[in-house]
Protein backbone atom coordinates (compact mmCIF):
# COMPACT_ATOMS: atom_id res chain seq x y z
CA UNK A 1 0.00 0.00 0.00
CA UNK A 2 1.13 3.45 -0.45
CA UNK A 3 2.30 5.09 2.64
CA UNK A 4 0.21 8.72 3.15
CA UNK A 5 3.08 11.09 2.40
CA UNK A 6 3.03 9.52 -1.52
CA UNK A 7 -0.42 10.09 -1.91
CA UNK A 8 -0.19 13.34 -3.43
CA UNK A 9 2.70 11.90 -5.62
CA UNK A 10 0.83 8.96 -6.71
CA UNK A 11 -2.60 11.00 -7.91
CA UNK A 12 -0.18 13.73 -9.62
CA UNK A 13 1.37 10.44 -11.31
CA UNK A 14 -2.26 9.82 -12.52
CA UNK A 15 -3.33 13.14 -13.52
CA UNK A 16 -0.38 14.12 -15.36
CA UNK A 17 -0.43 10.82 -17.11
CA UNK A 18 -4.57 11.81 -18.48
CA UNK A 19 -3.22 15.86 -19.45
CA UNK A 20 -0.08 14.26 -21.88
CA UNK A 21 -2.43 11.93 -23.28
CA UNK A 22 -5.14 14.27 -24.07
CA UNK A 23 -2.95 17.27 -25.00
CA UNK A 24 -0.32 15.01 -27.21
CA UNK A 25 -2.17 12.36 -28.42
CA UNK A 26 1.12 10.20 -27.08
CA UNK A 27 1.56 7.60 -23.76
CA UNK A 28 3.31 8.60 -21.05
CA UNK A 29 5.67 6.81 -18.71
CA UNK A 30 7.28 8.12 -15.80
CA UNK A 31 11.02 7.82 -15.38
CA UNK A 32 11.25 4.84 -12.50
CA UNK A 33 14.17 6.26 -11.31
CA UNK A 34 12.58 9.91 -10.44
CA UNK A 35 9.72 7.64 -8.45
CA UNK A 36 9.46 7.57 -4.77
CA UNK A 37 10.99 4.02 -3.51
CA UNK A 38 7.23 2.88 -2.83
CA UNK A 39 6.34 3.63 -6.47
CA UNK A 40 8.73 2.02 -7.75
CA UNK A 41 7.72 -1.50 -5.99
CA UNK A 42 5.96 -4.03 -8.32
CA UNK A 43 2.66 -2.96 -7.69
CA UNK A 44 -1.37 -3.85 -8.91
CA UNK A 45 -3.19 -0.98 -9.33
CA UNK A 46 -7.56 0.27 -10.85
CA UNK A 47 -7.66 4.40 -11.37
CA UNK A 48 -11.41 5.34 -11.64
CA UNK A 49 -12.08 8.77 -13.08
CA UNK A 50 -15.50 10.66 -12.08
CA UNK A 51 -16.84 13.70 -12.62
CA UNK A 52 -19.55 15.48 -10.75
CA UNK A 53 -20.11 11.76 -9.72
CA UNK A 54 -20.45 10.09 -13.08
CA UNK A 55 -17.98 7.45 -13.73
CA UNK A 56 -15.66 8.58 -16.59
CA UNK A 57 -13.52 5.64 -16.80
CA UNK A 58 -12.46 2.44 -14.68
CA UNK A 59 -9.44 0.38 -15.53
CA UNK A 60 -6.94 -1.64 -13.89
CA UNK A 61 -4.56 -4.56 -13.54
CA UNK A 62 -5.15 -7.72 -11.15
CA UNK A 63 -1.34 -9.00 -10.93
CA UNK A 64 1.66 -6.29 -10.50
CA UNK A 65 3.55 -6.10 -13.70
CA UNK A 66 5.21 -3.11 -13.50
CA UNK A 67 6.50 -0.33 -10.37
CA UNK A 68 3.38 0.50 -8.94
CA UNK A 69 3.81 4.60 -10.27
CA UNK A 70 4.26 3.41 -14.13
CA UNK A 71 1.33 1.14 -13.41
CA UNK A 72 -0.84 4.63 -12.10
CA UNK A 73 0.24 6.36 -14.68
CA UNK A 74 -0.97 3.50 -17.44
CA UNK A 75 -4.32 2.90 -15.93
CA UNK A 76 -5.23 6.63 -15.54
CA UNK A 77 -4.51 7.51 -19.19
CA UNK A 78 -6.31 4.15 -20.07
CA UNK A 79 -9.66 4.77 -18.10
CA UNK A 80 -9.73 8.33 -19.92
CA UNK A 81 -9.56 7.13 -23.53
CA UNK A 82 -9.60 3.45 -23.89
CA UNK A 83 -12.59 2.36 -21.54
CA UNK A 84 -14.77 1.10 -23.98
CA UNK A 85 -18.03 1.52 -21.58
CA UNK A 86 -17.26 5.39 -22.04
CA UNK A 87 -16.44 8.32 -24.13
CA UNK A 88 -13.45 9.62 -23.76
CA UNK A 89 -12.34 12.40 -21.30
CA UNK A 90 -12.30 16.05 -23.05
CA UNK A 91 -10.79 19.26 -21.59
CA UNK A 92 -13.32 20.15 -20.14
CA UNK A 93 -13.39 17.33 -17.61
CA UNK A 94 -10.02 18.36 -16.37
CA UNK A 95 -11.21 21.14 -13.62
CA UNK A 96 -14.10 18.82 -12.16
CA UNK A 97 -12.78 15.47 -12.54
CA UNK A 98 -12.12 13.05 -9.26
CA UNK A 99 -9.12 10.12 -9.12
CA UNK A 100 -9.80 7.44 -7.02
CA UNK A 101 -6.37 4.93 -7.15
CA UNK A 102 -6.99 0.94 -5.85
CA UNK A 103 -3.54 -0.69 -4.89
CA UNK A 104 -4.43 -4.40 -4.94
CA UNK A 105 -3.11 -6.99 -2.92
CA UNK A 106 -2.42 -10.54 -3.98
CA UNK A 107 -5.81 -12.62 -5.24
CA UNK A 108 -6.61 -14.92 -2.41
CA UNK A 109 -8.10 -17.81 -3.92
CA UNK A 110 -12.13 -18.32 -2.41
CA UNK A 111 -12.73 -22.15 -1.53
CA UNK A 112 -16.75 -21.43 -1.82
CA UNK A 113 -18.57 -23.98 -3.27
CA UNK A 114 -22.19 -22.30 -3.98
CA UNK A 115 -24.11 -19.01 -3.74
CA UNK A 116 -25.17 -19.00 -0.06
CA UNK A 117 -21.71 -19.56 0.58
CA UNK A 118 -19.99 -17.14 -1.19
CA UNK A 119 -22.65 -14.46 0.50
CA UNK A 120 -21.93 -15.77 4.11
CA UNK A 121 -17.95 -15.63 3.04
CA UNK A 122 -17.61 -12.27 1.64
CA UNK A 123 -16.15 -9.53 3.88
CA UNK A 124 -18.32 -6.37 3.03
CA UNK A 125 -16.58 -2.98 2.95
CA UNK A 126 -13.14 -5.08 2.77
CA UNK A 127 -13.40 -7.49 -0.15
CA UNK A 128 -13.19 -7.32 -3.85
CA UNK A 129 -13.85 -10.03 -5.56
CA UNK A 130 -12.60 -11.65 -9.13
CA UNK A 131 -14.67 -14.28 -10.70
CA UNK A 132 -14.26 -16.19 -13.90
CA UNK A 133 -16.71 -19.03 -15.23
CA UNK A 134 -14.94 -20.56 -18.63
CA UNK A 135 -14.47 -17.27 -20.97
CA UNK A 136 -16.29 -14.80 -18.60
CA UNK A 137 -14.52 -12.83 -16.09
CA UNK A 138 -15.58 -9.93 -14.16
CA UNK A 139 -14.56 -8.01 -10.76
CA UNK A 140 -16.10 -5.94 -8.33
CA UNK A 141 -13.38 -3.43 -6.04
CA UNK A 142 -13.55 -3.05 -2.41
CA UNK A 143 -14.62 0.56 -2.65
CA UNK A 144 -17.77 -0.88 -4.71
CA UNK A 145 -19.11 -1.64 -1.62
CA UNK A 146 -20.08 2.18 -1.30
CA UNK A 147 -22.58 1.60 -3.25
CA UNK A 148 -23.43 -1.63 -3.02
CA UNK A 149 -23.61 -2.55 0.95
CA UNK A 150 -24.81 -5.79 1.23
CA UNK A 151 -23.51 -9.21 0.15
CA UNK A 152 -26.38 -10.45 -2.18
CA UNK A 153 -26.37 -6.59 -3.70
CA UNK A 154 -22.36 -6.66 -4.38
CA UNK A 155 -22.22 -10.18 -5.81
CA UNK A 156 -25.10 -10.09 -7.76
CA UNK A 157 -23.75 -6.66 -9.34
CA UNK A 158 -20.18 -8.67 -10.06
CA UNK A 159 -22.16 -12.07 -11.98
CA UNK A 160 -23.94 -9.08 -14.03
CA UNK A 161 -20.61 -7.69 -14.71
CA UNK A 162 -19.23 -10.92 -15.68
CA UNK A 163 -22.86 -11.93 -17.94
CA UNK A 164 -23.73 -14.54 -14.96
CA UNK A 165 -27.24 -14.70 -13.53
CA UNK A 166 -27.18 -13.69 -10.03
CA UNK A 167 -27.36 -17.26 -8.21
CA UNK A 168 -26.46 -19.07 -11.14
CA UNK A 169 -22.99 -21.34 -10.22
CA UNK A 170 -21.86 -22.98 -13.39
CA UNK A 171 -19.07 -25.92 -13.37
CA UNK A 172 -15.45 -24.68 -12.82
CA UNK A 173 -16.35 -21.28 -11.71
CA UNK A 174 -13.19 -19.93 -9.82
CA UNK A 175 -13.31 -16.92 -7.43
CA UNK A 176 -10.69 -14.96 -5.62
CA UNK A 177 -10.79 -11.78 -3.24
CA UNK A 178 -8.56 -9.49 -2.78
CA UNK A 179 -8.20 -5.99 -0.25
CA UNK A 180 -7.20 -2.71 -1.34
CA UNK A 181 -5.44 0.78 -0.06
CA UNK A 182 -7.38 4.15 -1.53
CA UNK A 183 -6.02 7.16 -2.97
CA UNK A 184 -8.02 9.73 -3.99
CA UNK A 185 -8.33 13.71 -4.84
CA UNK A 186 -9.10 16.23 -7.25
CA UNK A 187 -7.34 16.30 -10.66
CA UNK A 188 -7.65 20.12 -10.15
CA UNK A 189 -5.04 20.03 -7.22
CA UNK A 190 -2.24 18.47 -9.48
CA UNK A 191 -2.76 20.09 -12.96
CA UNK A 192 0.07 22.00 -12.20
CA UNK A 193 2.44 19.00 -12.61
CA UNK A 194 1.37 18.64 -15.77
CA UNK A 195 2.43 22.86 -16.22
CA UNK A 196 6.04 21.75 -15.25
CA UNK A 197 6.45 19.37 -18.16
CA UNK A 198 5.18 22.74 -20.81
CA UNK A 199 1.97 21.27 -20.98
CA UNK A 200 -0.55 23.55 -19.54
Amino acid sequence: MIPAEHHDATLALAVTSVVVRLRTGSPWRPAEASLPAPLRRPGATFVTLRRDGALLGCIGTLVPRDPLGVDVARNAAAAAFDDPRLPAVVEADLQAMHVHVSVLGPLEPLAVHGWDELLAAVRPGVDGLLVEAAWLRATLLPSVWSDRAEPVTFVSALWLKAGLRPGEWPTGLRLHRYVAGEVSGSAAHHLDRAGRLGLA
